[in-house]
């Protein structure tokens, strides 16, 4: 396990009942759901929208009340039908965005409902993973963005944000409302908010405007604990708060710790709503089941924007593709019901194949570094400085302090099996030694997984009267990832092995032992700088080592995808937001207000709260045309001007930066204010995204029609590169092939000449090389690709159309040549 990064465990767990083992299993029926139901079964007339029309779904109309207490009334006939009353508990039933429930049973009771009339698929639940003072400055958004919405007192204006996550603490000033303009009511947005079982008091505010937590499955698993979980919308974890005000925290909110103010806090767009989605719990994560029905209800309730940090373990192994699963089925249902779905792109960089969201209906974020780091030193006595990390105040200026090893303080020997080193336990130190020196201690892999943790040795360090402390990194493993902790106490983490151990041998080389190793004089010396203030760089952003990485993948043996995969890169690395005080996700900030956290679930709210503020500024626009403004106006380029770097292992396994490709950022670092204002964009819609599934090779036509009701008899071929994206991924070129795209103008007339570039291994022409649209007009244009030399890797290129008004839209290529 790799330092936090972001990422809860979504576990399964078993139980045993009436001997037998009992298991989770998600169901899905024949029979369309509310969200594709066009008609057919006598006394319920259709709930679908219209393809042709912008209109979502009213689900709270009579129609879909009626059409949605027949399946219910469907799923609990056949449960009826086929088994005893009390050997199987029912969770869930899901109606709008797929035919089907949950039910905690029995494998033989699963493999009857497997055979079962009605009955399309049975999976056992699965698991998935849960994978900010400055980005708004570094995004643009004060100046360039917000005006355009009515300042920062209106971006995200009635534009509602759900979370499927571990929840929130309402209490936060970043959700406060005394000192903001009222907020109304919000007729479209249906959910409910559920009642604080301690204080008696629901949970929203205006601001937080709709709160509900999804644990059935949990809890008839034995997994969860009232007590430690909190059967309520309250985060326990700190997670589900961090992410919320990332994209939608109040603006200006003080960020102080430990009396030091850090600066201030604020969402990207700070007026939208938070619709809190709670499906994730503290120590055991959670199941699929649950999250399935927390974004089921969000589609049911009226969000506009929906945020998932969470992501399968690895590719399901349940079905033969990575696009046909429940958790992705759930999202294209979500998706046709005109809500615009974000997902953190993994934590599992920098490696390839990484990536846990794979479908194009989907935006799929990578986390980038921006341009801010925090950097301390150490002054030893010899004159050397090191190099390390440290959000803490300096020792006392123009003095230098003893330096003393935790191990040469201790009380007596017999407390070795504490591993002192760590620093964890004050009472296990001689403070007589310690007070007024600066303590020297050991990061080991207690650190890694979480049993031992920065703030903890700032305490222990505090507790003996210690003016400092030094963390001294000696080994480290692949992935580890360090980030800077903010304490009240000087401290500083070496994290190069290579200047831990200039720090060992200075200690060594000045201190005098008996001939039983016990100390007789400490004479290393040191002080610690001032680490409370950032550098800013222009080498920013970079994609940070730990973002998973593509190419896509489209089934469980890791074949390649024809489909570009991570969408976009946003700020994930080192931001400040939220925290629960309950949360126990990070242990460096337990019972803290704030907390600086790195993860593709930090970047996956940057593009959702963004994606608010296209779509207050788009109110008609679908999530696809949302996501292409998004793709389409991304940069490839740093604040310096020059390529996107990205961090990558060397042979050492040190870290070293690479020029990035779109494996790496996809279509580049997100643009908010050109967003706002694309040109063009690429549509599609539902209809698409089946075309596409029927396009992929080695995809079941049955598995599609499971999930999608949809036959492949009425999109019988085509290439799953023919998928209307800003995007063209080719895993397996052959000869030439031509891709369309499809353009449509949502600005004034326009004028575009189409260039492209290609690396030289494969030819690339756009025809035609010019053409005009008019405003609302939709033009072709076709890009082919010739294989001129194989190279056994894939090569890059990008397709670019520059307007007579200034427009640019930028489209990334990537293919592999094959004889």
């Amino acid at each position: 396990m790799e330092m936090r990064s972001g990422c809860i465990v979504l576990v399964f767990w078993s139980l045993l009942v009436f001997g037998k083992a009992q298991e989770v299993y998600i169901v899905t029926m024949e029979g369309e759901p509310v969200v594709s139901y066009s008609g057919g079964v006598e006394g319920f007339e259709a709930t679908a929208a219209a393809e042709d029309t912008d209109e979502r779904i009213d689900t709270a109309s009579e129609l879909v009340t009626s059409y949605s207490h027949h399946l219910v009334k469907k799923h609990d006939m056949l449960l009826d039908m086929l088994f005893e009353s009390g050997t199987y508990k029912k969770l869930y039933s899901y109606k709008h965005l797929i035919n089907g429930f949950s039910v905690h049973t029995t494998p033989e009771q699963a493999e009857s409902l497997r055979r079962a009339p009605g009955v399309k698929s049975v999976e056992r639940d699965w698991k998935v993973r849960r994978l900010t003072v400055h980005t708004p400055q570094f995004l643009g958004l004060p100046m360039g963005v917000w005006p355009t919405g009515g300042g920062c007192d209106r971006a995200g204006e009635d534009i509602v944000i759900g979370f499927v996550d571990s929840g929130i603490y309402p209490h936060h000033p970043s959700f406060a409302t005394h000192n903001t303009a009222p907020y109304g009511p919000l007729p479209k947005y249906r959910g409910k908010c559920e009642i604080d079982p301690d204080t008696k008091r629901d949970f929203c505010n205006g601001k937080i405007i709709g709160a509900q937590h999804f644990a059935a499955a949990a809890v008839a698993s034995g997994a969860f604990n009232p007590s430690v979980n909190y059967a309520s919308p309250l985060d326990g974890d700190g997670h589900g708060s961090h992410t919320a005000a990332i994209a939608a925290g109040n603006n200006g909110i003080p960020l102080r710790m430990h009396g030091f103010e850090f600066g201030r806090a604020s969402g990207m767009a700070p007026r939208a709503r938070i619709a809190v989605y709670k499906a994730l719990y503290r120590y055991f994560g959670g199941f699929v089941s649950d999250v399935v029905a927390a974004i089921d209800q969000a589609v049911h309730d009226g969000v506009d924007i929906l945020n998932l940090s969470v992501g399968p373990n690895s590719p399901p192994a349940t079905t033969r593709t990575t696009y046909l699963n429940p958790f992705d089925a759930t999202l294209l249902s979500a998706v046709k019901a005109g809500i615009f779905v974000v997902q953190a792109g993994g934590n599992g960089g920098p490696f390839p194949k990484t990536l846990v969201s794979y479908s194009p209906w989907i935006t799929t974020v990578a986390a980038a570094i921006d341009d801010r780091r925090y950097k301390n030193h150490l002054y030893l006595g010899n004159g050397k400085i090191l190099t390390g990390l440290g959000l803490t105040p300096a020792t006392l200026s123009n003095r230098t302090f003893t330096l003393v090893a935790a191990n040469d303080v201790l009380l007596d020997s017999s407390v070795m099996k504490f591993s002192p080193s760590d620093c964890q336990k004050p009472e296990v130190f001689n403070k007589n030694l310690v007070k007024g020196n600066i303590l020297l201690c050991g990061y080991s892999f207690n650190f890694v997984v979480g049993s031992a943790s920065i703030k903890k040795v700032s305490e222990t360090a505090r507790a003996l009267g210690a003016v400092g402390f030094v963390l001294a990194v000696e080994n480290v493993s692949p992935g580890t990832k360090f980030d800077p902790v903010a304490v009240g106490l000087p401290g500083i983490l070496i994290t190069d092995t290579s200047k831990s151990m200039d720090l060992i041998d200075y200690y060594n080389s000045t201190t005098s032992r008996d001939w039983t190793g016990r100390v007789k004089s400490f004479k290393a010396t040191g002080s610690i700088g001032d680490g409370l203030k950032p550098i800013l760089h222009k080498s920013a952003p970079q994609v940070a080592l730990f973002s998973s990485r593509g190419p896509d993948i489209k089934d469980f043996s890791f074949q390649d995808a024809d489909l570009l995969k991570p969408d976009i890169l946003a700020p994930g690395a080192l931001i400040w937001a939220a925290w629960s005080p309950n949360g126990t996700d990070e242990a460096n900030y337990l019972g803290e207000s704030f907390a600086m956290v790195s993860g593709t679930s930090m970047a996956a709210p940057h593009v959702a709260g963004i994606a608010a503020l296209v779509k207050q500024k788009h109110p008609k626009w679908s999530p696809s045309a949302i996501k292409s403004a998004l793709m389409t106006t991304a940069s490839t380029f740093d604040r310096a001007g020059k390529g996107i770097q990205a961090q990558q292992y060397s042979g050492s396994e040190t870290m070293t930066l690479v020029p990035a490709t779109p494996f790496d950022y996809g279509s580049g670092h997100v643009s908010p204010r050109a967003a706002l204002d694309p040109g063009l964009i690429f549509d599609a819609g539902y209809v698409d995204y089946v075309k596409f599934l029927c396009a992929t090779p080695g995809i079941d036509p049955s598995e599609i029609a499971n999930f999608t009701s949809s036959s492949c008899k009425t999109y019988h071929g085509g290439h799953p590169s023919d998928l209307n994206t800003p995007s063209i991924a080719i895993s397996h070129l052959v000869g030439t092939r031509t891709i369309t795209r499809t353009v449509t103008n949502v600005a004034e007339e326009e004028t575009y000449t189409i260039t492209t570039r290609m690396s030289p291994e494969i030819a690339i022409e756009a025809n035609p090389p010019a053409m005009t649209l008019l405003p609302g007009a939709s033009r072709k244009f076709t890009i082919s690709l010739t294989v001129r030399s194989v190279t056994g890797s894939y090569s890059f290129g990008q397709v670019l159309m520059k307007g007579s008004r200034g427009h640019k839209v930028r489209i990334p290529v990537v293919a592999m040549g094959y004889y």
